[in-house]
């Protein structure tokens, strides 16, 4: 399927959203809508239950630092339409102290994605129904894919050659 303007992927989507829709950008034949956050779960709502787009499996979930560019985070979705067989990309910015609605409600798969982006930058998302960390230790300070934490790590026990606090 080839996207144009006229592409259910865009029309039906920015004709049912108007305004929560800050910009839409299609490249290489995928479309990526960037969506205001407090539109995030009434938009994924409707792209899951839409009869044309029937978008039923969340393929992953990434955040993306953009420091010291304000707002400085960025959440990607990446959907999927097993029946229709088209993508589509979702991206909602953040500052550092947001929170971002957990869509674990409509795909219960975004659990695992969100605890992870959680992990590595930090990102909190607000009614997520056990977020904590996945890969880090508990006690772990930091969030190691955030551009502002240091490349050898801090220094502790287990690294000695890292950075001091």
């Amino acid at each position: 399927m080839t996207i144009d303007p006229d592409s259910i992927l865009i029309k039906n989507i920015k004709e049912k959203f108007g305004q929560s829709i800050l910009d839409t950008v299609v490249f290489r034949n995928e479309a990526t809508h960037l969506v205001k956050k407090d539109s995030l779960i009434e938009i994924c709502n409707f792209l899951k239950d839409d009869p044309a787009l029937q978008f039923n499996f969340l393929s992953d979930i990434a955040g993306a630092d953009y420091f010291p560019k304000k707002p400085r985070f960025e959440v990607v979705y990446h959907l999927y339409s097993i029946p229709k067989k088209h993508r589509l990309r979702l991206k909602v910015t953040i500052g550092e102290d947001e929170t971002v609605p957990s869509v674990t409600s409509i795909w219960k798969g975004a659990d695992w994605a969100e605890r992870e982006t959680y992990d590595m930058f930090g990102i909190a998302f607000e009614g997520h129904p056990n977020l904590k960390r996945i890969y880090m230790p508990e006690e772990w300070e930091g969030f190691p894919l955030r551009k502002d934490y240091p490349l050898k790590g801090y220094k502790d026990r287990y690294n000695p050659l890292g950075e001091e606090k």
